[in-house]
């Protein structure tokens, strides 16, 4: 019971950071490029806290953080920021997480993973759903913010395999936090003339970065020692749920027919690639990395 309302905890972490998104920049309460900022520096501190000050702390994130996965990072969060400016909740979240999966998936393929055929079958469904979903229709996203958000997603993934594996994943993201940050300085002063934060959107963006992020981040990587890579797979299916219930819940957004068939065929399509696989063998470590 206690790793179930663990698990269930951090899933929910995962998912706020889509409705703190959207409340803070659907609205214009925050441009983009300050809650970008924020929110990589509220995370920073936070994970630095937990990491520690000491100099214990600076040599373990010195020893795990790269350049290369901060500017994955950024790309995320900035990604991220500017697509929610259009989309809704549930659908940011169903396209972030089906192009972090297929970021994956992908490169395993690439470096001569071959899938088996029920996994095959998974893919494809997910695949086609995913493309009948942001195709052009008066229910279709925004096409701009679907592809930032997919942007977005293809970073997280490129983040999740370059920390596939780091001994100390914790360390690994506060290091990658901390070298994003100055990049996050960057595009406010790029988008200085556009700089816009209410006290709400500010709440928004810390909350996101130092509650759903840092300490999500935290609680997610104790949980994931008694999970297999299976369990940890399909336990992030629930993600993008999350969020579509957080957005009808918290800012009124409906529920449309096209959206459910979709997210139903994505992740169940996912779902089934990875129970196939956890049938065939260890699945890849990144698997366990895909969060939020």
């Amino acid at each position: 019971m206690r790793l179930f309302l663990m698990t269930a905890l951090t899933m929910t972490a995962f998912a706020a950071n889509s409705v703190f998104a959207r409340l803070a920049l659907g609205d214009g309460a925050m441009d983009p490029a300050s809650y970008t900022l924020i929110r990589i520096l509220a995370g920073a501190l936070m994970l630095v806290l937990l990491v520690g000050l000491g100099a214990r702390g600076r040599g373990r994130m010195r020893s795990t953080g790269s350049v290369a996965s901060a500017l994955a990072l950024f790309g995320y969060a900035a990604g991220f920021s500017y697509a929610y400016v259009a989309l809704e909740t549930g659908i940011g979240a169903l396209i972030l997480f089906a192009c972090v999966q297929a970021t994956m998936i992908g490169w395993a393929v690439a470096r001569g993973d071959r899938p088996l055929p029920l996994e095959w079958l998974g893919l494809i469904a997910a695949f086609a759903a995913f493309v009948w979903l942001v195709s052009p229709g008066l229910a279709a996203p925004d096409p701009l913010g679907a592809a930032l958000m997919a942007g977005a997603g293809i970073a997280w993934g490129i983040y999740s395999l370059r920390g596939r594996g780091v001994g100390d994943p914790l360390a690994g993201t506060a290091g990658a936090f901390v070298l994003a940050a100055p990049l996050g300085v960057g595009l406010a002063l790029v988008g200085l003339a556009g700089l816009a934060a209410s006290p709400f959107g500010v709440l928004m963006a810390v909350a996101s970065g130092a509650l759903a992020s840092g300490l999500g981040y935290a609680l997610w990587y104790r949980v994931l020692g008694s999970l297999t890579a299976t369990q940890a797979g399909i336990v992030q299916l629930t993600v993008p749920v999350i969020a579509a219930l957080g957005g009808i819940a918290f800012l009124g957004e409906p529920l449309t027919l096209r959206f459910a068939l979709a997210s139903t065929a994505i992740l169940g399509g996912v779902a089934v690639a990875i129970v196939a696989r956890g049938r065939r063998g260890p699945a890849p470590s990144a698997v366990t990395r895909s969060d939020q």
